[in-house]
């Protein structure tokens, strides 16, 4: 499965209503990205420039992004910024394909 950094920011309505109808955000966000046959594997709230983070394992991106469409387009949320992220395995992996496919690559002379 591929790893996904989401990150955020609720709107001022969202913040009025956690504030007048106090919910679990994590739970909330667990629901819809299961929805995509994706799992929350970290969710935290956060100071700074987004107000939350999420890490997701998801099997396809096009999952991953149906769920953040459905959440972007609820008026909850904006700034919605999605990275792939990689495990040290998967990192030391493409470092010892990339080595293979330099000995391959001929620069432009």
């Amino acid at each position: 499965m591929a790893h996904f950094i989401v990150t955020g920011n609720y709107t001022q309505t969202a913040m009025k209503g956690m504030i007048t109808h106090p919910s679990d955000r994590e739970a909330a966000a667990r629901g819809i990205i299961e929805e995509c046959g994706g799992k929350v594997v970290l969710f935290l709230l956060t100071t700074g420039e987004s107000d939350f983070l999420v890490v997701v394992e998801a099997p396809a991106a096009e999952g991953l992004l149906s769920s953040l469409l459905v959440i972007g387009a609820s008026g909850a949320v904006s700034n919605l910024r999605t990275h792939l992220a990689f495990t040290s395995a998967e990192f030391t992996a493409a470092q010892k394909q990339s080595a293979a496919m330099m000995a391959a690559y001929r620069a432009p002379t």
